[in-house]
């Protein structure tokens, strides 16, 4: 096995109070911000690097295959079933650069934020367009395995997809500080994998349903110009007591 750092060494991903040079934030980085100020602060400023995890493999699996499949209705520039079945008067949306927002190593969908030096990006799954008002639709997929049917009211007030929703705003932003027109409704397009068939038969079958979220941008650039202030700190925010890896970390001091 290789041995584990504490530490990062690509020096792209130090944020330097001395340089000029726009640093950037992806859209996790920020989640990562409204989460814990100093847990930020430790990974940007001071390179504290997170344990690794593996990646979600059926999660990513069903984004591909999601991807290639409404990928041939924005050929055609055709309406994708799920459009038709809701009442939807939508195409897939068509772009040159569609490509790289999908992907954020790439950058994805980017903007520079003047005020504060900041390049916030993020990669997108999905963009619609609403032929009738003329504007985009942020969707996003999401891949899950629960007993309960899928309700927009339930989806939506459920604590751990806050973060699903923060991360439509700042979508919606983005696209709009890229000068779009965007719709203030965005989609999360759920695929549930049924748990209730007798046998497995070499197969997950899922069942979508479009949740409808109405975006909320309003509390993006504050955060951003609070981020640059700490980014400038010259030492960590204090522990908040609600995080768990604050509580991990101050708890295993006493061990090393």
């Amino acid at each position: 096995m290789k041995e584990a750092t504490s530490f990062r060494v690509r020096k792209s991903s130090f944020y330097d109070k001395k340089s000029d040079a726009p640093f950037k934030i992806s859209r996790s980085k920020l989640n990562n911000f409204l989460s814990c100020k100093r847990c930020f602060y430790l990974d940007r400023v001071e390179g504290l690097k997170e344990p690794s995890m593996p990646g979600w493999a059926l999660n990513i699996a069903v984004d591909e295959l999601l991807k290639k499949e409404f990928d041939q209705y924005r050929k055609n520039q055709k309406p994708h079933p799920t459009m038709i079945r809701h009442n939807l008067d939508f195409v897939p949306f068509q772009h040159k650069d569609f490509d790289v927002w999908r992907n954020s190593l790439k950058g994805g969908i980017s903007y520079l934020d003047e005020k504060t030096n900041l390049i916030l990006h993020g990669g997108i799954d999905d963009v619609w367009f609403d032929l009738k008002e003329r504007k985009l639709i942020v969707v996003d997929y999401k891949a899950q395995s629960t007993i309960y049917p899928v309700s927009t009211q339930s989806y939506l007030n459920s604590q751990w997809h806050l973060s699903y929703k923060l991360q439509m705003d700042i979508y919606v932003h983005i696209l709009r500080k890229m000068n779009f027109d965007v719709s203030d409704i965005s989609y999360f397009y759920v695929c549930n994998g049924e748990k209730t068939n007798n046998n497995f038969g070499n197969k997950i079958d899922f069942k979508t349903t479009l949740v409808p979220y109405k975006v909320n941008t309003s509390w993006i650039d504050s955060k951003l110009s609070e981020m640059k202030k700490v980014l400038n700190l010259d030492s960590p925010p204090d522990v908040v007591s609600t995080c768990e890896k604050c509580a991990y970390l101050k708890g295993g001091k006493n061990y090393f």
